[in-house]
C-alpha cells in the first residue's frame, strides 16, 4: 500500500500538472467568462483528482475479474496513458508556439508606429486661419488652455488582430495535442491488449557442449493480473507459450496485482502448461506489494509450477546437465526474505552451465561475481510506454533483450502483461523462446 506522504506528492503533482494543461487547453483557448471555459475548467479538476486517485483507491477493491476494481481501473489508468501523451505532445509544441507569438508582436510592433496624438487647436495657435467670427471680443476673451493632454487612443486593429492570432493558436495547439494523445494512447492499448510478440533469441553459452545445445527455454514475464488483465489472458498466454514445445518455461516475477485468495483463480490455467522438464516461478517485487506471499507460492506448486525459492534444479538433456536456479527478488528484503546466491548456487559443478531466474536486471551485479552464465529477467516492462524506455534504460544494466554485465550474459523481456495504463508503445508484449547453442562445432 502506499504511504500517506506519497499520496500526498502523487496530489500536488498531479495539481501542478493540471494547471499547466488549464492554462494550455482552457485559457489559451476560450475567452474569459464564456460558457466553455465555465464547462472545461471542473473537467480539468476532475482529472486532476481521477488520475492520483486511481493509483491510490484500486488497491482498496477487489482486483478479481468480477471484482470492483476494474470500473476504477479502466477509465483511471486510461486517463493517465492519455496525459502522459498529453503533456508530451504540448511540450514538443512549445518552442514553435513561443516562436510564432514573438514573430506576431513583433510584426505587430512595427505596423503600429508611434500613436497618433490629438491636440486641441486655439486662436493663438492658428492666427491665420481664423475667421472674422473668431476676431469678435467675445472670442477674443475667450480663456486659451495652457497645455494640451494627449487623449488615450482607442485599441486599434493590430491589437484586436494579435488577440485573435492568439486564440487561433491556443486552438491550434490543444487540437495537435489532442488528437496525438487519443491517437497514441489508442494505438498502445491496442498493443498492450492484443497477443504478445513471439520473440526467438538464439543464445550462445561457453560451458554449452553440443548435447546440450538446442535446449528451449521459454521466458514469461509480468503478467499482472489484476483489474485490468484476469483468467482469460492466462489462458491466451498459455496457448501462446504450448505453441513454442519449449522444454523449459519459466515465469520471472510480478504474476498478480493482488492476494492469492484474489487472483488465484485467474492464474489457474497455467496448469494447462507444457514442456519437457518442467514449469519453474520466482517472485517478484509485486508479489510483495500484498500480504501472503506464501500463498502465491503454494498457489504456483497446485498448478504444477515449481517455485525457485532461493535454490535450484539440475536439468538433464541430451545426456548433459544445465543447473537452473532462481532467486527471490530484492524487494523481499523488506521483510526478512530476499536474494540468496550463496544458498542458491552452493556446491554445484563449475563445469555445468547455470542459468539464474531473477526478477530484475540489477541483480546482474551479483550474479555476474557468482559465475552466472545467464541470467532471465523482467521488471523493466521495456519501459512500457516511450518516453519512460529511456528512464528504464537509465536504471538497469539492462533494459530490453539479450545483453551483458561482465561476464554473464543477461536477458530482460518485455513481459507479456502491463501494470498501470493499458497501453504500451515502443515495447510490445511479448513471450520470448530462447534456445542454447555451443561455441563448438556441433
Amino acid at each position: 500500500m502506499l504511504g500517506i506522504g506519497l499520496w500526498a506528492l502523487m496530489l500536488a503533482g498531479s495539481a501542478v500538472v493540471h494547471y499547466y494543461l488549464w492554462i494550455r487547453l482552457v485559457r489559451d483557448t476560450t475567452r474569459p467568462r464564456t460558457t466553455a471555459r465555465r464547462l472545461a475548467t471542473p473537467v480539468v479538476v476532475l482529472s486532476a483528482l481521477l488520475a492520483p486517485a486511481t493509483r491510490m483507491l484500486t488497491p482498496l477493491f477487489d482486483p478479481s475479474d468480477g471484482g470492483g476494481g476494474r470500473f476504477l481501473a479502466w477509465p483511471g489508468y486510461t486517463l493517465i496513458g492519455v496525459l502522459l501523451y498529453l503533456l508530451l505532445a504540448l511540450a514538443v509544441l512549445e518552442l514553435p508556439r513561443a516562436l510564432l507569438l514573438r514573430g506576431w508582436r513583433r510584426s505587430a510592433g512595427q505596423q503600429a508606429g508611434p500613436a497618433p496624438v490629438r491636440v486641441p487647436v486655439t486662436a493663438a495657435a492658428a492666427p491665420e486661419a481664423a475667421t472674422p467670427e473668431a476676431a469678435t471680443p467675445e472670442a477674443a476673451a475667450a480663456p486659451v488652455p495652457a497645455a494640451a493632454e494627449p487623449e488615450p487612443a482607442a485599441p486599434g486593429e493590430e491589437d484586436r488582430l494579435l488577440l485573435g492570432r492568439r486564440l487561433f493558436l491556443g486552438r491550434a495547439v490543444g487540437t495537435v495535442a489532442g488528437v496525438t494523445a487519443l491517437g497514441t494512447t489508442g494505438y498502445g492499448m491496442s498493443s498492450a491488449l492484443g497477443d504478445p510478440l513471439v520473440t526467438r533469441v538464439p543464445v550462445t553459452l561457453s560451458k554449452v557442449n553440443p548435447r546440450l545445445a538446442g535446449l528451449r527455454i521459454a521466458v514469461v514475464s509480468d503478467i499482472h493480473l489484476g483489474p485490468l488483465l484476469g483468467r482469460a489472458h492466462t489462458e491466451r498466454i498459455v496457448r501462446m507459450v504450448n505453441g513454442l514445445q519449449a522444454d523449459l518455461v519459466t515465469i520471472v516475477g510480478d504474476l498478480a496485482d493482488g492476494t492469492a485468495s484474489q487472483l488465484g483463480p485467474a492464474a489457474r490455467p497455467l496448469k494447462a502448461l507444457e514442456s519437457r522438464y518442467g514449469n519453474f516461478f520466482v517472485t517478484g517485487n509485486h508479489e510483495y506489494l500484498y500480504d501472503g506471499v506464501e500463498d502465491w507460492l503454494d498457489e504456483m506448486r497446485n498448478v504444477g509450477v515449481r517455485p525457485l525459492v532461493n535454490e535450484r534444479v539440475e536439468i538433464r538433456h541430451n545426456g548433459a546437465y544445465l543447473d537452473l536456479a532462481g532467486v527471490e527478488d530484492l524487494a523481499g528484503e523488506e521483510f526478512g526474505r530476499g536474494p540468496d546466491l550463496g544458498r542458491a548456487l552452493g556446491g554445484r559443478d563449475l563445469s555445468r552451465p547455470v542459468v539464474l531466474l531473477a526478477h530484475q536486471p540489477v541483480f546482474a551485479d551479483e550474479a555476474a561475481r557468482h559465475g552466472v552464465d545467464l541470467q532471465l529477467s523482467g521488471h523493466t516492462h521495456g519501459g512500457q510506454m516511450f518516453p519512460l524506455t529511456a528512464v528504464t534504460s537509465l536504471a538497469n544494466p539492462v533494459n530490453s533483450g539479450l545483453g551483458r554485465v561482465e561476464d554473464t550474459q543477461v536477458y530482460v523481456t518485455n513481459g507479456a502483461g502491463f501494470f498501470g495504463p493499458p497501453v504500451r508503445v515502443g515495447a510490445p508484449a511479448e513471450i520470448t523462446l530462447l534456445e542454447l547453442r555451443s561455441p563448438l562445432p556441433v
